[in-house]
């Protein structure tokens, strides 16, 4: 099967190793079933800086950098139609016994190739399979569009057309049940404020989707994803580089073209309210053992920050760059280095016209080092 632009490009991004097939454990009579997933290993340091009197974050740290483990199986059951079902799991190799073990990419459906694809369980965001893909490249950290465990993962539903010469179309909705009174959500679940209010009965489904277009050596996408929660909803403003409000829907577009084998270039925007925007570009390039990928955002948000200032407006616009370079020892061993600066400057507050350093956290440089193995 030919691949498409975008899974070529993310190939040789993330380096050759990060390409390596899954091991077949079974293939016989229409049904087969795969052992893949990764062990990755690193060393890293920098990033956000912690708030007074709390403790220190920012040393060199060994750490489990996202290995995961994980069974895909599938059954033909007629010349168009195939059953399927994947198990995953996100260890955290570097801890004794830790309680941060993951659960993820766990799902089941139906494939046809002449009516699409029908899947439900835990799985990424839609959004990102769309308009956020082509900036996901990174091991760590780097992307800063929205990523997959926006309004996704457990408890979803989702739908993905035919190729259609190139056209594709990807719909998938979560669920929030009402039968969990007044709970937190939790990460990857939206921007922690609360699902419900005591006594709330109602659920609330929130969509997700997209669609891209492939043709020649471009790729366009262009998405959506909705972030409403039960009850009234509540601005969130512990981490006001996590620019954008809790309720709005987020829409976006990217474009990637690939200039050449192993060099292509990409462009995305996002925006959830009529003045909150990231704008990134960004480019990969590969050759032989060698990937490197570069990255910068340009990211605005402007609303009103409750707590510092008495409900006072704030506009504030930061720049966010990530740089990495990956190394295939073998086809299934890479070693590679990344960095990320997400920078938040000074927050100008409209009442006085001032200015006031809220939340200067992120200026440092975060670092990663480390090796992986694929499988």
């Amino acid at each position: 099967m030919k691949k498409t632009l975008l899974a070529t490009a993310i190939a040789g991004a993330l380096g050759v190793s990060a390409a390596a097939q899954a091991a077949t454990v079974y293939d016989q009579d229409g049904t087969r079933l795969d052992l893949y997933g990764r062990i990755a290993l690193g060393v890293s340091g920098g990033g956000e800086k912690a708030a007074d009197g709390e403790p220190k974050t920012q040393g060199s740290e060994f750490r489990d950098v996202s290995s995961r483990f994980g069974l895909r199986g599938s059954q033909q059951l007629s010349s168009d139609l195939t059953a399927f079902g994947n198990f995953e799991v996100r260890p955290k190799l570097d801890e004794v016994n830790s309680e941060d073990q993951q659960v993820r990419n766990s799902y089941l459906g139906l494939r046809s190739n002449q009516f699409g694809t029908l899947q439900a369980g835990n799985f990424d965001s839609f959004y990102l399979e769309t308009v956020s893909a082509p900036f996901d490249v990174y091991v760590d950290k780097g992307l800063e569009f929205t990523g997959g465990g926006h309004q996704a993962r457990g408890d979803s539903i989702g739908y993905i057309s035919p190729n259609l010469e190139g056209f594709q179309v990807y719909l998938m909705a979560k669920h929030y049940t009402g039968n969990t009174n007044s709970r937190t959500l939790g990460e990857g679940e939206g921007t922690g404020r609360m699902a419900g209010s005591p006594g709330s009965n109602s659920s609330v489904w929130n969509a997700a989707g997209g669609a891209t277009y492939e043709i020649d050596n471009l790729r366009l996408a262009v998405g959506f994803a909705e972030d409403r929660s039960r009850g009234s909803d509540v601005e969130d403003y512990s981490a006001l580089g996590d620019t954008f409000k809790a309720g709005e829907t987020t829409y976006g577009a990217s474009a990637v073209y690939e200039f050449m084998p192993g060099f292509s270039g990409r462009l995305g925007y996002e925006q959830q309210s009529d003045n909150d925007a990231k704008i990134g570009v960004g480019a990969s390039y590969a050759i032989n053992e060698w990937s490197f990928n570069l990255d910068y955002y340009n990211i605005r948000a402007r609303g009103e920050h409750k707590d510092a200032l008495n409900a006072e407006d704030f506009d504030t616009t930061r720049h966010s760059w990530a740089a990495g370079a990956y190394y295939a020892v073998s086809s299934n061993f890479d070693v590679f280095g990344e960095v990320q600066q997400a920078d938040q400057q000074s927050i100008s507050v409209f009442g006085d016209g001032t200015s006031e350093e809220l939340r200067a956290t992120r200026d440092n440089t975060y670092w990663l080092v480390g090796a992986r193995y694929h499988f």
